[in-house]
């Protein structure tokens, strides 16, 4: 239930982003990394969760400052895409994201794929052909939104820090710049914070708990269920993203475009499908070692 709570949250980002209008995506990613910053302060507080600071390293926070511009070329991608009638194209960046994890993770970690994965990659990258085809140019809002999010994921697996303290970090590291930003949107005459309503400065506030909560619900998830069950239900965000771009915001969807989205899928069936195919087999050998070790 966690698990799923955190991807619904996800899902549904399309319909808060366009809430914060007039206000733009620079502004908008700003005022998250602020508010994001004070949420997650107040997890920690009620917690009482203080001392994982002092055991943080050099090396854990050099990692978490990537992290946090990674993340941040992610959110504002995202938001600037919501914002601007991307909304199928972003949940494309979501849907190939696990196929460039993989990737990433033959071409940085040197791990070797089975000829499913491989046959799975390939397809992904198929799609990405075939939709570049039908919007004249490279998805370039899909390709940067798995190439930051795959590299982030790679960073904080690397750092090896938790979700909260980790955004902790993050967050404190963006903090100048965005403050900066802010007080020059300020001092030219061009903020929207204070100056369009309680409502719209109480939305803006609000992206930081909208950040803060479905990641806690997503961690609480990650350390209670396995990971090919986490491996699903990623799923649900583009999805629900996806349905929201063709439903609600009645974005163009030509044959050409179908064509590409199909190919997504079947890449993501194929390496779904593989990934059980492989557990099972994990657990087979797991409960034939103990009897063949006896005999």
């Amino acid at each position: 239930m966690y698990g799923i709570a955190a991807y619904v949250m996800w899902g549904l980002f399309p319909l808060y982003w366009p809430l914060l209008k007039p206000s733009g995506a620079v502004e908008i990613l700003a005022h998250r990394m602020v508010w994001s910053l004070v949420a997650v302060v107040a997890v920690l507080a009620v917690r009482r969760h203080w001392s994982w600071f002092r055991t943080l390293t050099r090396r854990q926070f050099v990692l978490l400052t990537v992290a946090a511009v990674t993340i941040s070329i992610n959110w504002g991608t995202y938001i600037y895409a919501v914002n601007s009638g991307h909304v199928v194209e972003g949940a494309l960046g979501y849907f190939i994201n696990p196929l460039v994890s993989v990737l990433f993770g033959v071409v940085i970690f040197r791990e070797r794929l089975r000829p499913w994965q491989w046959v799975a990659v390939g397809l992904g990258a198929a799609s990405v052909l075939i939709l570049a085809f039908d919007y004249g140019r490279l998805p370039w809002i899909a390709v940067i939104l798995a190439m930051s999010f795959g590299t982030y994921g790679m960073v904080k697996k690397s750092a090896q820090v938790g979700s909260a303290e980790s955004l902790t970090v993050e967050t404190l590291v963006l903090l100048v710049p965005a403050l900066v930003y802010l007080t020059v949107l300020e001092v030219n005459g061009t903020a929207t914070f204070g100056h369009h309503g309680l409502g719209h400065s109480a939305l803006l506030v609000g992206a930081g708990i909208v950040t803060a909560v479905p990641l806690l619900a997503f961690t609480a998830s990650a350390i209670r269920v396995p990971l090919t069950v986490i491996g699903v239900l990623q799923y649900i965000a583009p999805v629900l993203q996806f349905l929201c771009g063709v439903l609600i915001v009645h974005e163009t969807m030509p044959a050409s475009r179908w064509i590409g989205f199909a190919v997504v899928w079947l890449a993501l069936a194929v390496f779904t499908w593989d990934g059980f195919r492989s557990a099972r087999a994990t657990r087979r050998q797991a409960r034939t070692a103990p009897a063949l070790e006896a005999v």
